[in-house]
């Protein structure tokens, strides 16, 4: 069974240790997000329509909303994983230009030394969990660090050019509203496509042309958000963690919860922190 080392959320995003031993399925974030391979068998990351092999050589870097998933190459065997999740609200501000949004130019990424460095000292920081500030400027540098990588031998960043057009369609953003307007059993996808004045399969082609992930996938991940935050801040049960995001009983929740975060809900719980 998969399980958490550990997990930090801090002020940039956060971190986590998973050791893996199942398969994702096609899930999508908001924020921007980093694989990199620490110990254990092989792995391989389908990313839009390309396949990464994760090795201690070679990371993965999906942009927010891009769809993509994670399997192992040998069943059996676990993979150690250092995985990052980036706000991209923060990026443009650090890197200094306005120009720039969290989006990757390819999401095969060297390891390099310094990267692996860095990679190195956050993992020691997780694991010691020793962390004070050293957290967000470890997870700050090595989100730098291989976003240059990703745009080395590239044109111009597009970045900002595919935020823009995300939200120019006044149907996509009553869709997007409506989607993140709260959680309940009864919504469904049907729903949002009436309310936005489009059918069925319609909403799905001009969905997935403006965001890049389908409607399903969009609200999947945030369930995930929503579950994990109350996971944290509250003092919810699961069952009713579940129930306030859709699912009517815990283990339909810990089965969706699972196969789009890694691990059971009660897991993540007893494992993560806030910095």
């Amino acid at each position: 069974m998969s399980r958490a080392l550990s997990v930090c959320h801090g002020g940039f995003g956060r971190a986590a240790l998973y050791e893996l031993d199942s398969t994702f399925v096609t899930h999508a974030h908001r924020e921007g997000h980093l694989i990199f391979y620490i110990d254990g068998g092989p792995a391989h990351v389908p990313v839009g329509n390309i396949v990464i092999k994760l090795d201690a050589t070679t990371a993965v870097a999906v942009s927010p909303w891009e769809p993509h998933s994670f399997h192992l190459e040998t069943p059996g065997e676990s993979c150690l994983c250092l995985v990052l999740y980036i706000k991209p609200t923060w990026f443009p501000q650090v890197s200094q230009c306005a120009e720039f949004a969290l989006n990757f130019g390819r999401a095969r990424i060297r390891v390099s030394d310094d990267i692996s460095c860095w990679v190195q000292r956050l993992t020691n920081l997780l694991v010691d969990q020793e962390l004070s500030d050293s957290f967000d400027s470890a997870l700050l540098e090595i989100t730098r660090r291989s976003y240059d990588q990703s745009w080395a031998g590239i044109g111009g960043n597009d970045g900002m050019f595919s935020v823009r057009a995300r939200y120019s369609d006044h149907r996509i953003r009553r869709s997007l509203k409506l989607m993140r307007g709260g959680f309940t059993e009864d919504m469904s996808i049907k729903m949002v496509a009436r309310e936005a004045g489009l059918s069925h399969q319609h909403f799905f082609q001009l969905f997935k042309r403006y965001i890049g992930v389908t409607p399903n996938v969009y609200w999947n991940a945030l369930r995930a958000e929503q579950a994990i935050e109350d996971l944290l801040t509250t003092e919810k049960s699961v069952t009713d963690i579940g129930y306030k995001i859709g699912f009517s009983s815990q283990a339909s929740f810990t089965r969706f919860f699972t196969s789009n975060v890694g691990i059971p809900p009660s897991e993540y719980r007893r494992r993560a922190y806030i910095h």
